[in-house]
């Protein structure tokens, strides 16, 4: 059995990070009844007690498990919140690092100041991070694009990991910021980002705060739809737990909650088994047929699953549509009016592969893909399904909408720049110049260009011969 690391850097990343590992806990739970330290979760934890085939109390006490995961911080504050909750036991004080003053909303301090500081204490914890993996496959960084020690000194640490484990895949879970987002400086930040995301990672999975927003405002609606019962105030948000929806305080813990579900539906065959086991490394092997254009599109369906509400499920097929409708998707885009250069299915639950292929040939005419890979589609069978759920769907789209949202970062990134506003709290930084920005804006034109030159391709009378044809 393969192992994974979490890496997760700033605020965002940690608490995406922190549900992540909460809910994990879960499906181990609900699996493996007896608590034994198994394959499956040894995948994400490790074992610390020395006893052979000893209980790791996946459903109660966990204090024999320990994550697989290095968190980083430079502020205190939520990796002492996450030190003092019920899962503190879960982290030991050889995966933490963390500072007091924060990066100040500045890319170029966490990835110029803290990024050199910090480097050789980073990466020692990378390493032994690593080296209690029997056989790592890959590193999972969750960060934030719009503030400063995310986007800086995580991708700071991206490239660290494209340094010490060359060969191990690298898949990144961005949070990109709304066009209303309250920090300033976020369009320098996220372009700043992109320039390193774009060099340094297998696949980007791009998640944006407001298609999270409106995905929480359709579980409301879920929930009060299913449970009439289950009303839930105006300005309250969901969190998935046991027994049902909760209302909770924290307005972002049920966009972090549907993140964290992203990220179990796509490791769910690194987890358990399943008839279509999707490896992890299969993800970038099969959805990236050219190196730089790796943002991947996540849909997640069925919502209510999300919110833990016990409704009756909609048909099967109708799952596979929602997959495809903009109402689930993690990012404001839409594909089906652009061009697919591959797409990966990953189901949980008693979906048998016929379903899938069914679905596939139902859906595939109303879906463009590039003339070349006709058949670009990677499939994945999990028997696991989420807790308390028949089934789940997990879309990956490598489509050529992302263009669009690209174009939208520069002009956002283009006004404040233009202006030359907040450029100076940048420009200060040791290291930092206005190089920088241009090497930045240079790369995200040309990721703009390549997406470009594919869309032509659809007015061509010819196609071009096959060149890439994706497993299924």
């Amino acid at each position: 059995m393969t192992q994974s690391v979490v890496v997760q850097v700033g605020q965002c990343g940690n608490q995406v990070g922190y549900r992540f590992w909460d809910l994990a806990l879960r499906e181990y739970a609900s699996v493996n009844k007896r608590g034994l330290y198994d394959d499956a979760t040894s995948s994400f934890f490790r074992n610390v007690d020395w006893r052979k085939g000893a209980a790791c109390s996946v459903g109660g006490q966990i204090q024999h498990l320990k994550a697989r995961a290095v968190l980083v911080d430079m502020e205190e504050g939520v990796i002492s919140q996450i030190l003092q909750g019920p899962l503190r036991e879960l982290f030991d004080s050889a995966q933490l690092l963390t500072d007091v003053s924060g990066s100040g909303n500045n890319w170029a301090t966490g990835h110029m100041t803290y990024g050199s500081v910090y480097r050789e204490l980073i990466v020692d914890k990378l390493r032994k991070a690593a080296e209690l993996c029997d056989c790592l496959q890959c590193f999972f960084l969750i960060h934030s694009l719009g503030g400063g020690t995310g986007s800086g000194l995580g991708t700071r640490v991206l490239g660290l990991l494209e340094e010490e484990f060359p060969g191990v895949s690298r898949i990144v879970t961005s949070m990109y910021p709304s066009a209303e987002d309250d920090v300033i400086t976020s369009p320098y930040n996220s372009v700043l980002a992109m320039r390193e995301l774009t060099e340094h990672a297998h696949c980007v999975l791009p998640v944006e705060n407001q298609s999270l927003m409106d995905i929480v405002q359709k579980i409301q609606m879920v929930a009060h739809g299913a449970k009439p019962e289950l009303m839930v105030r105006r300005n309250a948000t969901l969190s998935s737990g046991q027994g049902g929806v909760h209302e909770v305080e924290k307005p972002f813990d049920a966009m972090n909650n549907i993140v964290a579900n992203l990220l179990l539906n796509m490791t769910s065959s690194a987890r358990f088994e399943g008839s279509l086991n999707v490896d992890l490394n299969e993800i970038a092997m099969n959805l990236v047929p050219f190196p730089r254009l790796h943002y991947l599109v996540p849909s997640l369906t069925p919502l209510y699953t999300l919110a833990d509400v016990n409704a009756v499920p909609r048909r099967l097929d109708q799952m596979f549509s929602d997959a495809f409708s903009k109402d689930h998707q993690l990012i404001h885009a839409n594909p089906k009016q652009s061009m697919y250069l591959a797409c990966a299915l990953m189901v949980r639950g008693n979906v048998h592969v016929s379903d899938l292929r069914r679905n596939i040939e139902r859906l595939r005419p109303s879906l463009s893909f590039v003339s070349w890979n006709q058949e670009g589609w990677k499939t994945g069978l999990c028997s696991v399904p989420p807790v308390g759920h028949s089934h789940s769907l997990l879309a990956l789209a490598n489509n050529t909408c992302m263009k669009l949202n690209f174009m939208e970062l520069k002009e956002r990134f283009t006004k404040l720049y233009r202006k030359k506003a907040h450029l100076h709290h940048f420009l200060h930084v040791e290291g930092m110049d206005l190089g920088c920005f241009t090497e930045a804006t240079s790369s995200l034109d040309s990721l703009i260009e390549e997406y470009d030159s594919l869309d032509a391709t659809r007015a061509q009378a010819t196609p071009d011969p096959p060149r890439l044809r994706i497993a299924t």
